[in-house]
């Protein structure tokens, strides 16, 4: 796929040249979503740096929306699980949110899955609100265990699925 720098959105697998975008747009969606939403011991993993290693570890697990030959958004997918789906503040409410997670749908899709699920943290309203207008449906609370380098942090969260299938 080529890039375009038109201003229309282009979806592409991310390339190790997109990670330190990846890594911002992260970071700075991860605390708008999560801060005052989460435990005291997952916000302490969860810096700045912590972000820009992540991105670099896992660039290869991404799609990337592009705008304007900029990186707008992500998402990752891992295996029926979307992961992450995260999107830089000046594209919010744009339509690269529903574009990355149509995508998103169509990876779990391919992967073999009838159904996709992801969690959501019950303080992050806007998430919620999105994926319910996107018709995902919220199956309830559950103990979201977050990975860090000191081990899992328990983390209560929405889940929410779709059938796709």
């Amino acid at each position: 796929m080529t890039e375009n720098t038109s201003g229309a959105m282009v979806i592409r697998p991310a390339r190790p040249e997109d990670a330190r975008a990846v890594g911002d747009i992260w970071y700075r969606g991860w605390c708008d979503a999560h801060l005052g939403n989460v435990p005291e011991a997952l916000l302490a993993v969860r810096t700045q740096e912590s972000f820009a290693v992540r991105a670099v570890q896992r660039v290869g697990d991404a799609v990337v929306a592009v705008v304007g030959g900029a990186v707008a958004g992500f998402v990752m997918v891992v295996d029926d699980e979307v992961e992450q789906v995260y999107v830089a503040g000046n594209h919010r409410g744009s339509g690269v949110a529903a574009a990355l997670l149509a995508e998103a749908e169509r990876l779990v899709v391919a992967g073999g899955h009838g159904r996709a699920w992801l969690a959501v943290v019950a303080g992050n309203l806007r998430a919620r609100r999105f994926y319910a207008r996107n018709g995902w449906e919220d199956a309830g609370i559950f103990d979201h265990h977050a990975p860090s380098d000191e081990g899992p942090v328990r983390v209560p969260a929405h889940r929410y699925v779709k059938r796709l299938t």
